[in-house]
């Protein structure tokens, strides 16, 4: 193919790849809802690192790997799934061979990790979850266990060639919780798909009963991986894996049958057993997140674009995108500040946390326009997070647009009134009196001004001067403090 029409099929590609992340999203939508049963943590450490991070409330997800290059979606257009959509003059194994060739062209010459801990700082985020694999299998780390790494194509010279170690360290030094995103399925190493066979859809693509061997060099390979995780890159606080249809058997329910991806007839166990003891010898308190999977390591809960219809007691994060894919794309369809504010509210009072999504360019920066809607979100938090931070559920945690949370400390109480972009601020906000107020007395956060409460058929009424309706900045949502 001559480069002028390589260039014209591409173009082609990329315009088709921003309709294929709008579908994987609401693909992704219905596969990654959390798991309706939840197994409580037994370790001391564990249960008391996991009271930290439910403090936090609200954490950032980077998605950074080759799909960064095009700026298409990560990792799924390598899987031949019915929901896919790949540009018809491109076969199948010549789009697999110039996604791998990726590899000779990533090069992120400006990769600033400083500026990722900044913006993420900003936001008034409090810990990081990095993707050190996509299931693409190409790694954001020095891994000894294949050459398929940012560390061994033309950015291998570079003093921060292994990536992980630097933007883990940046946030360090921030005091974020770190987090490490490990997919389970790698579709580039030949122990998962086999070039032998034709790679069908994202399962491992030989009957492992047929061919234990390669399936437990599989099982070493990802061990090995997850060990240099653990013994490698100082402190890691979570170990976030990906790709839950890689699992046991045994575990395999109506849930992950709803996804709607073939089954296979046999177990593609990894023995997480065997990681979690070594991770949690090299890691003690490591919490673990094995997507979707019941069971001991799956320590909290992972919604996916969505938010539960209610308040879940056992420990979960949301996690969502700022714009419309995980990875950086050109011209993302961003949500506003006031939407993330609302949805962060609205997590946080059902008793979760938010984990929002940006990614990189391919030359190592987070886009000016995540940075200034991250920003933002912070001014928000500026002026209201302790309605945020250190926050548990109230039994009585909405009435309508106004959500309630208390501070697990100090025991006070915050009403979070939402405003609808673009509207004006109401002269009364008001709230059933299934929730009271003691004292008759709130306090607005922004200004720290004293409002008196009335009571009236069974509701409390706050009257806003509009002196100080005037003096709000913050109006994507109001807090009031008081006691009851």
């Amino acid at each position: 193919m001559s480069a002028a029409k390589l260039k014209i099929t591409l173009s082609l590609m990329l315009a088709g790849f921003c309709l294929l992340g709008q579908a994987a999203l609401a693909q992704e939508d219905n596969l990654h809802r959390q798991s309706s049963v939840y197994e409580a943590p037994q370790d001391p450490l564990v249960i008391e690192k996991l009271e930290d991070w439910q403090d936090l409330k609200f954490g950032m997800i980077i998605h950074w790997g080759l799909y960064a290059v095009p700026g298409m979606i990560e990792s799924w257009a390598l899987c031949s799934e019915d929901w896919i959509n790949r540009d018809s003059t491109f076969t199948y194994n010549g789009f697999k061979d110039w996604y791998w060739g990726l590899k000779d062209e990533f090069n992120p010459v400006d990769f600033d990790p400083d500026q990722w801990a900044d913006a993420a700082e900003a936001a008034g985020m409090k810990y990081l979850v990095f993707t050190t694999k996509h299931h693409d299998g190409f790694n954001m780390f020095d891994t000894q266990q294949t050459d398929f790494k940012i560390s061994d194509g033309p950015f291998k010279d570079n003093p921060k060639a292994d990536v992980a170690k630097y933007v883990f360290d940046a946030f360090r030094k921030k005091d974020f919780m770190i987090g490490a995103y490990f997919s389970k399925p790698d579709w580039h190493s030949q122990y998962y798909w086999w070039s032998r066979y034709a790679t069908a859809d994202r399962n491992n693509n030989y009957d492992i009963r047929k061919n234990p061997w390669r399936w437990n060099k599989f099982k070493e390979f990802t061990f090995n991986q997850i060990s240099e995780l653990m013994h490698g890159y100082g402190d890691i606080d979570i170990l976030w894996l990906d790709g839950g249809w890689v699992r046991p058997l045994e575990t395999v329910n109506d849930e992950v049958r709803a996804w709607g991806a073939r089954i296979p007839e046999w177990s593609q166990d990894i023995d997480m057993p065997k990681i979690a003891k070594m991770a949690r010898e090299a890691q003690p308190g490591l919490i673990m997140v094995d997507r979707t999977v019941h069971g001991p390591y799956e320590n909290y809960q992972t919604p996916e674009q969505s938010v539960p219809e209610k308040k879940i007691d056992n420990p979960w994060e949301s996690c969502m995108t700022l714009g419309h894919a995980w990875g950086y794309v050109p011209n993302q369809n961003y949500k506003s500040v006031t939407k993330v504010v609302h949805t962060l509210v609205e997590v946080v009072a059902k008793g979760g946390s938010l984990l929002l999504g940006v990614g990189p360019t391919p030359e190592g920066l987070i886009p000016d326009e995540d940075v200034k809607r991250l920003k933002g979100i912070g001014d928000w938090l500026d002026v209201n997070g302790k309605a945020i931070y250190g926050s548990r559920t109230v039994d009585f945690y909405q009435d309508g647009d106004v959500y309630f949370t208390q501070n697990k400390k100090s025991g006070k109480k915050y009403a979070i009134k939402l405003i609808a972009e673009g509207d004006e601020i109401p002269d009364l906000i008001s709230w059933s009196s299934e929730q009271p107020v003691d004292g008759k007395k709130v306090i607005l956060l922004e200004g720290n001004k004293r409002l008196s409460v009335t009571e009236n058929h069974n509701t409390f009424q706050v009257k806003i001067p509009n002196a100080v309706k005037r003096r709000i900045k913050q109006k994507e949502a109001l807090v009031f403090e008081f006691e009851n």
